[in-house]
Protein backbone atom coordinates (compact mmCIF):
# COMPACT_ATOMS: atom_id res chain seq x y z
CA UNK A 1 0.00 0.00 0.00
CA UNK A 2 1.55 3.48 -0.27
CA UNK A 3 -0.48 6.68 0.40
CA UNK A 4 -0.10 10.01 -1.70
CA UNK A 5 -0.01 13.13 0.63
CA UNK A 6 -1.81 15.35 -1.29
CA UNK A 7 -1.69 18.23 -4.02
CA UNK A 8 1.60 19.51 -2.04
CA UNK A 9 3.30 16.02 -2.63
CA UNK A 10 3.46 15.31 -6.54
CA UNK A 11 3.79 11.92 -7.28
CA UNK A 12 6.66 11.26 -9.41
CA UNK A 13 8.95 8.39 -11.35
CA UNK A 14 11.86 9.13 -8.66
CA UNK A 15 9.76 5.80 -7.18
CA UNK A 16 9.38 2.20 -9.05
CA UNK A 17 8.91 -0.99 -7.49
CA UNK A 18 11.34 -4.06 -8.18
CA UNK A 19 9.77 -7.26 -8.47
CA UNK A 20 12.38 -10.36 -8.82
CA UNK A 21 12.02 -13.03 -11.12
CA UNK A 22 13.76 -16.80 -10.47
CA UNK A 23 12.43 -17.49 -13.52
CA UNK A 24 11.01 -16.52 -17.09
CA UNK A 25 7.07 -17.63 -16.63
CA UNK A 26 7.28 -15.41 -13.27
CA UNK A 27 8.53 -12.59 -15.26
CA UNK A 28 6.12 -12.93 -18.03
CA UNK A 29 3.29 -13.19 -14.82
CA UNK A 30 4.38 -10.03 -13.54
CA UNK A 31 5.03 -7.97 -16.68
CA UNK A 32 1.86 -8.39 -18.41
CA UNK A 33 -0.52 -7.97 -15.42
CA UNK A 34 1.07 -4.64 -14.74
CA UNK A 35 1.70 -3.45 -18.07
CA UNK A 36 -1.40 -4.08 -19.10
CA UNK A 37 -3.41 -1.13 -19.62
CA UNK A 38 -0.13 1.12 -19.09
CA UNK A 39 2.11 3.53 -21.33
CA UNK A 40 3.59 1.68 -23.66
CA UNK A 41 6.27 4.35 -24.02
CA UNK A 42 7.60 3.73 -20.65
CA UNK A 43 8.40 0.32 -21.52
CA UNK A 44 12.16 -0.62 -21.57
CA UNK A 45 14.74 -2.73 -20.38
CA UNK A 46 12.24 -4.27 -18.02
CA UNK A 47 10.50 -0.88 -16.80
CA UNK A 48 7.34 -0.26 -17.34
CA UNK A 49 4.68 1.99 -15.64
CA UNK A 50 1.44 0.09 -15.05
CA UNK A 51 -2.54 2.01 -15.66
CA UNK A 52 -2.17 4.08 -12.89
CA UNK A 53 1.53 5.70 -13.16
CA UNK A 54 3.48 3.81 -10.96
CA UNK A 55 7.06 2.59 -12.34
CA UNK A 56 7.91 -1.00 -12.34
CA UNK A 57 10.96 -2.98 -12.80
CA UNK A 58 10.57 -6.83 -13.58
CA UNK A 59 13.81 -8.25 -13.13
CA UNK A 60 15.58 -11.31 -12.78
CA UNK A 61 16.51 -12.28 -9.17
CA UNK A 62 20.24 -12.90 -10.61
CA UNK A 63 20.83 -9.65 -12.36
CA UNK A 64 22.62 -7.58 -9.69
CA UNK A 65 24.87 -10.37 -9.84
CA UNK A 66 25.84 -10.88 -13.16
CA UNK A 67 25.76 -7.00 -13.99
CA UNK A 68 28.50 -7.15 -10.68
CA UNK A 69 30.50 -10.10 -12.15
CA UNK A 70 34.04 -9.76 -11.07
CA UNK A 71 34.33 -10.41 -14.69
CA UNK A 72 34.03 -7.42 -16.80
CA UNK A 73 33.07 -9.50 -20.23
CA UNK A 74 30.83 -11.07 -18.58
CA UNK A 75 28.80 -7.41 -16.85
CA UNK A 76 29.64 -5.81 -19.97
CA UNK A 77 27.66 -8.44 -22.46
CA UNK A 78 25.09 -8.65 -19.70
CA UNK A 79 24.93 -4.68 -19.72
CA UNK A 80 24.95 -4.81 -23.41
CA UNK A 81 22.43 -7.31 -24.10
CA UNK A 82 20.06 -5.39 -21.04
CA UNK A 83 20.71 -2.10 -23.26
CA UNK A 84 19.22 -3.46 -26.04
CA UNK A 85 15.88 -4.79 -24.19
CA UNK A 86 13.02 -2.99 -25.89
CA UNK A 87 10.82 -3.85 -22.94
CA UNK A 88 10.29 -7.13 -21.24
CA UNK A 89 13.57 -9.13 -20.55
CA UNK A 90 14.23 -12.20 -21.74
CA UNK A 91 16.15 -13.71 -18.72
CA UNK A 92 17.75 -16.02 -21.93
CA UNK A 93 19.26 -13.73 -23.60
CA UNK A 94 21.02 -12.19 -20.03
CA UNK A 95 22.25 -15.45 -19.29
CA UNK A 96 23.75 -16.45 -22.49
CA UNK A 97 25.76 -12.89 -22.59
CA UNK A 98 26.84 -13.49 -19.30
CA UNK A 99 27.85 -17.16 -20.07
CA UNK A 100 29.76 -15.68 -23.15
Amino acid sequence: MTLLGGPQFKFTEAISFIVHCDHQEELDYFWDKLSEGGDEKAQVCGWLKHKFGVSWQIVPSKLTEMICSPDPERSEGVMKALLQTKAKIDMRSLEQAYEG
